[in-house]
């Protein structure tokens, strides 16, 4: 794509990112108070039919998802008008979705900043190795590569490790400063505080029963999510003297497209590419955004069968520029 028709595209997403705050209030009060009711109704069911408690599970744990988004949206700044209501809001949902919102806003700015260089790995995506990587490797970490790129141990396995530990301890970016530290530990009292009185009064075993559940589809789910945004065959990967944000926002990430009720679960954050160009569009005009200028709704499109299908891919081919299979080392 030409450096011409990626600009166009930017100035064209620029003029989404002014934040409607009555909306990002309806957004908060019709997302919250229906989490609550599912979670009442998955403790009344435990009793009565554990297979009513799972299926009102699946609903409930992509409501995380779309708090998750909220709290993606407050990070960015583009929620609200108001620092303040971002911050606000954005730390109040950090204890649904477990995520420590200072913490996790520093290091999704460093994905943004990162994003398909293959000099600047690791910073909120899924870890990807080229080809040539993978073929030098050891047996060993060859064999843990291939398991942590397994779909099944990434997404539900890895993504509750991920959510659950991982997000407790304040390590995973080197040098985190004193406000994301701060941010990961005082998450982790309130987790205590709230989780820890609402196990008092539901009872343990109701509790592990309701939401062992929820966190277990909402991280499988969200893992997904960081999956298929940017892993797909077709790509972009580049080195550190030609990476240019603009590019690899626009051709390192997809449009997944979903259907109406998954885009509500999931904020529209499937229109990847749209929010990599212009992070500060909030999420409920992503689809304005989008439907403004069409082109962007062939650019990197995956549907879903075609999202599953790129599950396998798992190495970078420098030369072909690909995403490729194990099958290709």
């Amino acid at each position: 794509m030409h450096p011409s028709q990626i600009q166009d595209l930017v100035d064209h997403c620029e003029q989404y990112r002014t934040p409607n705050n009555v909306t990002a209030v309806f957004q908060v009060l019709t997302t919250v108070p229906l989490f609550v009711a599912l979670v009442a109704a998955m403790y009344v069911t435990v009793d009565i039919s554990y297979w009513i408690t799972l299926a009102l599970s699946v609903p409930t744990a992509g409501l995380i998802v779309r708090l998750f988004i909220i709290q993606h949206d407050c990070g960015h700044g583009s929620f609200f008008s108001s620092k303040t209501a971002n911050d606000t809001i954005g730390r109040l949902m950090s204890i649904l979705t477990l995520t420590p919102y200072a913490y996790w806003q520093r290091a999704h700015a460093l994905h943004h900043a990162t994003s398909s260089n293959l000099d600047r790995r690791g910073f909120g995506d899924i870890d990807t190795l080229t080809l040539e990587e993978f073929r030098s490797l050891p047996f060993v970490k060859r064999v843990w590569y291939r398991i942590y790129r397994n779909p099944f141990f990434m997404t539900f396995v890895g993504g509750v490790l991920h959510f659950l530990i991982i997000q407790r301890l304040p390590f995973t970016v080197q040098r985190p400063s004193w406000k994301m530290t701060a941010s990961v530990l005082l998450l982790d009292l309130a987790i205590v505080a709230v989780y820890g009185t609402l196990a008092f009064f539901m009872g343990w075993v109701h509790f592990a029963l309701v939401f062992a559940p929820i966190v277990v589809l909402s991280a499988a789910a969200g893992v997904w999510l960081f999956y298929i945004q940017h892993q797909f065959e077709e790509t972009h990967w580049s080195r550190d003297g030609v990476w240019d944000r603009k590019t690899a926002a626009i051709l390192g990430s997809s449009y997944y497209e979903l259907p109406a009720v998954l885009n509500w679960f999931t904020g529209n954050i499937g229109l990847h590419h749209i929010h990599h160009l212009c992070s500060h569009i909030p999420n409920y005009r992503l689809q304005e955004c989008m439907a403004g200028k069409p082109e962007l709704a062939s650019i990197n499109k995956l549907t879903i069968w075609e999202s599953l299908e790129s599950a396998h891919l798992a190495l970078w081919d420098e030369d072909t520029k690909r995403l490729v299979p194990f099958s290709a080392a």
